[in-house]
């Protein structure tokens, strides 16, 4: 009996997970013992750290794109479609609303986070963002454009992708405003939804002092509830007003709405063991990335790693072996700290992070990373 495992989305998770796959099954797959299927709802793969590049003139969107059929391996059936329903009990997805259906033994759900700036009123005409492709390039020219007057950043959904990504544009922006000789003329505010500049305290312990040492103006405590784009101004459920020239948001996220009809997790988030990642409402249902409600951070060095522990599981229970990999936590991030230098933090579940000194060296190691991340998404770093 051939097993089949069907992972949905093709972000870095998936990806890394499906090449990882067809190597570690390669005798599997050619004896057709295994079929590995990936389904992505559009024809590429995108790298979306990038995006925070894209404002300041350093990368072009297009640098962030790369053709899915040319990232995968030959083994994997790679199909360009929608999953619009999950039935965990039958093991069976539809695609195309119920037009077509896909059966599997293992299913993987890498589906990412979706933008929802509607939760917000005013958010989608009021407010910038560089979570989004559109979105970054809007942006650009808005900063180009922008010669004096308030700046505010503010996080407003949480968790939220990249989690340091806030404090690297304050700090690039910053940085690129002196350059530029205008920052006497900038004011920098960053908000954020709870008493500390970052989710993480030993993060917001870090980054606390530079904001401060930049003029970098902090509010704290700030859930944003509404945006008047005739105004220019945000107003928090504490009930703080802020005026701002340019505002650049960290919009809602969520994930997709088949996940939460299929009872795998609220909005859209799956529930999982932290360690294993399965599922805890259905069997043979993993889940990573994003997707995996697990406590840690939305970061991509956090899919790359949990996909090789979802690829070794599935490798022994496709083996019929005890499947004895777990996931530590672990998780990798350069932090940029201006145009021309970057930190670096590493932590897991039981270290907490104790971010690098930045230097100019750990900035061109994050800029190499990124050319770099093809390899990985191929399965070879």
């Amino acid at each position: 009996m051939t097993e089949h495992v069907v992972i949905v989305g093709g972000g870095t998770g998936g990806t890394v997970l499906a090449n990882g796959l067809a190597e570690r099954l390669g005798t599997e797959l050619d004896d057709g013992d295994v079929r590995i299927t990936l389904i992505n709802d559009g024809p590429d793969h995108v790298y979306k750290p990038v995006w925070l590049y894209v404002p300041f003139g350093q990368r072009e969107p297009e640098d962030g794109r790369r053709r899915l059929d040319e990232l995968v391996d030959d083994d994997v059936d790679l199909r360009i479609d929608r999953v619009t329903d999950i039935d965990t009990g039958a093991q069976e997805l539809q695609l195309r609303g119920g037009a077509l259906s896909v059966s599997y033994d293992y299913l993987v759900l890498a589906t990412g986070s979706t933008l929802a700036a509607e939760r917000i009123p005013g958010l989608t005409e009021g407010g910038h963002d560089y979570y989004s492709e559109p979105g970054a390039s809007d942006l650009r020219e808005e900063l180009l454009a922008f010669t004096e007057g308030e700046l505010v950043l503010s996080v407003v959904g949480t968790p939220h992708m990249c989690p340091a990504a806030p404090l690297e544009f304050v700090f690039m922006a910053d940085d690129w405003f002196r350059e530029r000789g205008l920052r006497e003329d900038i004011d920098i505010t960053y908000t954020y939804p709870i008493q500390r500049v970052h989710g993480n305290p030993h993060i917001a312990e870090w980054a606390q002092p530079i904001m401060e040492e930049r003029d970098i103006r902090v509010e704290t405590f700030f859930n944003a509830e509404e945006i008047d784009p005739d105004a220019e101004t945000i107003t928090s459920m504490e009930g703080t007003e802020l005026d701002y020239d340019l505002l650049v948001t960290i919009p809602p996220h969520a994930g997709v709405d088949v996940i939460e009809a299929a009872g795998l997790g609220d909005d859209g988030w799956v529930d999982v063991d932290k360690h294993t990642l399965e599922a805890e409402a259905a069997e043979n249902v993993y889940a990573l990335g994003d997707t995996a409600d697990t406590g840690v951070p939305n970061a991509g060095s956090v899919a790359h790693y949990q996909a090789g522990v979802v690829g070794r599981r599935l490798a022994s229970e496709i083996r019929g072996r005890p499947a004895t990999a777990t996931y530590d936590g672990k998780t990798l991030c350069f932090i940029e700290t201006g145009m021309d230098a970057a930190s670096f933090v590493e932590f897991d579940y039981e270290n907490p992070p104790s971010p690098a000194p930045p230097s100019e060296k750990l900035h061109w190691s994050k800029l190499a990373y990124n050319e770099s991340y093809w390899l990985t998404a191929r399965g070879l770093l």
